[in-house]
């Protein structure tokens, strides 16, 4: 006999929880068959995790070997670089005493550049004897002692014999600046502005002094005379001089001044005051304006030093003209010594240039002579 609703005061959650509670667990035939195949899904999904596992496990073991590969395998000298660029020196003494003045551009008093040639390794042989260091330390201690950084500046060849050479010095002093330019006589132009664009991107100077390698030197002279205080800022400074274009094939540069000369109608019969090329000095804010300038929108006579003379009297610079960096002797004031005018520098520099140091006129005598000091 059914009892009365009265006596069954559930709710219909309750029902519900109650009848899913004691309805019995029953599988379809459907549901049954997929027993099986659930457990075959497993099995099959372990294979691209055991792939996975033994292909990371093979790029460790890869990585690893190369990581102690590397390690083992002789480390190359860093290159201190500006484009293609190359200062040798400061690449190596990072290297071996890491600093962060070394690391950064460095602020000095002046840059030289020792402009020199693939067959001019017996002038940089003969210089390294007399007045320019000959290893990596003896040239800290000159920058440091003048606050003037030196550096063999020189482009590239195309003959791998020379470049082969030339690399073999720059492993053994370490002393060069390798600027992207072909090395060639009639391309002096460009190689000094590419000279002056690398040197300011390289090094945070006052003043940049471009020097041909077949000069005597007296360093702490030359930072002497750059650290004298001046009112111009744009400043241009060199044993300047003017006078006919030459013309005469008996003189020894007339092919050069006349011949192929291909703006010699822009400059007519005389030169204006320009430095000789041996040896002359541009100031922070003149090199600051070159190394902005487009390669192509400055004029290039193929005397270089016309050519720099043609661009300060674009720029309105003040010619400071000091006849000590043209100096014929050794003296007690004399900065730069060559054979004024019958050379272009020292006449046979490479034994000239030991001449000289032997003499204590020019290697030993007082930075400042007796009555300045």
């Amino acid at each position: 006999m059914p009892r009365p609703a009265s006596f069954l005061p559930l709710t219909s959650s309750s029902s519900s929880s109650s009848a899913i509670a004691t309805t019995p667990t029953t599988y379809s035939k459907v549901e049954k068959s997929r027993k099986p195949f659930v457990s075959t899904s497993t099995s099959n999904a372990r294979i691209p995790l055991l792939v996975f596992c033994f292909v990371s496990l093979t790029v460790g073991l890869a990585g690893i070997i190369f990581a102690v590969s590397a390690l083992r395998r002789p480390r190359p000298l860093p290159v201190f670089r500006c484009g293609r660029t190359q200062d040798t020196f400061r690449a190596f003494y990072s290297l071996s005493n890491p600093q962060p003045d070394i690391l950064d551009r460095p602020k000095v008093l002046g840059f030289v550049g020792i402009q020199t040639g693939f067959s001019s390794a017996n002038r940089r042989s003969a210089l390294r004897s007399t007045w320019f260091p000959s290893d990596p330390d003896g040239l800290l201690r000159l920058e440091q002692a003048t606050g003037l950084a030196f550096r063999f500046v020189i482009g590239k060849s195309k003959d791998v014999k020379k470049m082969t050479e030339l690399q073999k010095e720059v492993d053994k002093y370490k002393d060069f600046m390798l600027i992207d330019i072909w090395e060639e006589y009639l391309n002096l132009p460009h190689k000094t502005l590419a000279y002056f664009k690398a040197a300011f991107e390289l090094f945070d100077a006052d003043y940049y002094v471009k020097a041909d390698d077949d000069i005597y030197l007296r360093p702490d002279r030359l930072s002497t005379l750059l650290a004298k205080e001046r009112s111009h800022l744009l400043t241009y400074i060199g044993c300047m001089k003017k006078g006919p274009v030459i013309t005469d094939p008996k003189m020894k540069w007339w092919k050069i001044a006349f011949l192929f000369e291909k703006s010699g109608h822009l400059i007519g019969n005389e030169y204006f005051l320009h430095a000789y090329g041996p040896i002359y000095v541009l100031s922070k804010e003149v090199v600051a304006s070159l190394a902005a300038a487009r390669n192509n929108s400055l004029r290039m006579f193929n005397n270089e030093d016309v050519t720099i003379g043609s661009w300060m009297l674009a720029m309105n610079v003040h010619h400071e003209d000091n006849r000590a960096i043209c100096d014929p002797r050794c003296t007690a004031t004399s900065i730069a010594v060559w054979d004024i005018p019958k050379c272009s520098g020292l006449c046979n520099p490479t034994s000239r240039l030991k001449e000289l140091h032997k003499m204590g006129m020019c290697s030993k005598s007082p930075t400042l002579p007796p009555d300045d000091r």
